[in-house]
């Protein structure tokens, strides 16, 4: 029976290996991961086609080790430089089960390792232009909620959204977070910030055409640049002026005035909020987690154009996602390139 099992795993990894795909093969002893590079999607293959978020990482840095993995997307790794990479799929609920799941992955060992989580998001026109790339300090979650219709809302009320345990949008007396915000260790952030802030970013005529739109936002219409900016991670994808004047100050009330909404995505609240409970199992250390956002789209319509007209004409494809993955690998490469290439002193000692 053995013998048949044996022979039966040979011939899988004989198919597979005649298909020029390097799989790795058990192992007793987990293997030590220096860096997660956490991207959330994939356009086509992982390589040579139009790149999404994984392709640079997976190409540049010779993830070529496949793991299989049960989730969304089989996990890359480069036994040289100790990088894993992960596609964990769109929305929280696919982030937060696939970083869980890897977490307790016992062919890994992650109690060292940083995780970087680098992918697109929109862009607030008032904080920065689209391929611009921000590392956020503060991410704060945009489902958890109570929320009446806008036709239903109270006259004075701004807002049908307000936050759960109190009676009023912006309630001053609020409950503390409890998924609602969370806020990753800071000195870790400036450090990956100041090492990346003076990166001179792609740029190109299509996105300069496409900020010159942006009349009266002087944010909007600078080149690409690095900048630290926090993110609302909402499983709905919203736009308009008016969502982002909520977005705005949805991040100040559960920050308390200390964070700055720049970014817009999906799925960050929900990777941390994994890493948080992992934290209790000691798989990993929430304190090595750094989120890096770059622009692919405005969440605002410039002035002129309606909030459906201009989310209509983006989704027919983003002005900025070839600056804004170009600019997630070089900005966070930089990062991930210093903690490997500097690993006798990163492994024990958090920047």
């Amino acid at each position: 029976m053995l013998r048949r099992f044996l022979v039966c795993l040979y011939a899988i990894f004989a198919v597979v290996a005649a298909n020029g795909v390097a799989v790795a093969a058990p192992r007793a002893k987990p293997i030590t991961v220096k860096v997660v590079v956490v991207t959330m999607f994939e356009i086509g293959a992982d390589s040579g086609d139009a790149a999404g978020e994984f392709q640079l990482w997976h190409e540049r840095q010779k993830l070529d080790v496949r793991f299989p993995f049960a989730h969304h997307h089989d996990l890359f790794f480069n036994p040289g430089s100790g990088v894993l990479g992960m596609v964990t799929g769109m929305g929280s609920v696919n982030s937060a089960s696939a970083v869980m799941e890897l977490g307790m992955d016992p062919r890994f060992d992650l109690s060292h390792a940083y995780w970087l989580v680098a992918g697109i998001a929109g862009v607030t026109p008032d904080a920065a232009s689209i391929g611009s790339a921000a590392w956020a300090e503060y991410l704060v979650d945009g489902d958890l909620a109570y929320e009446i219709d806008a036709r239903e809302i109270p006259p004075d009320w701004p807002t049908g959204y307000f936050a759960r345990g109190t009676r009023k949008p912006y309630d001053p007396q609020r409950p503390d977070p409890q998924g609602e915000a969370f806020r990753l260790n800071p000195q870790l952030t400036d450090w990956a910030y100041e090492l990346t802030r003076a990166m001179t970013l792609e740029d190109s005529a299509g996105l300069q055409e496409t900020r010159s739109h942006y009349v009266g936002f002087p944010n909007a219409q600078k080149p690409p640049f690095v900048l630290k900016g926090d993110t609302i991670s909402a499983m709905t994808f919203w736009h308009g002026n008016s969502l982002n004047a909520w977005a705005t100050r949805w991040v100040q009330y559960w920050t308390d005035g200390k964070g700055r909404f720049v970014t817009s995505a999906m799925e960050d609240t929900g990777t941390f909020q994994s890493l948080m409970y992992l934290q209790a199992t000691g798989k990993v250390d929430k304190n090595r987690v750094l989120v890096l956002r770059t622009a692919s789209n405005y969440t605002t319509p410039p002035p002129g154009m309606t909030a459906a007209e201009h989310l209509l004409k983006e989704n027919q494809g983003y002005a900025g996602l070839h600056a804004a993955v170009e600019a997630a690998y070089q900005v966070g490469s930089r990062v991930v390139d210093e903690i490997v290439g500097h690993w006798p002193v990163y492994r024990d000692h958090i920047p």
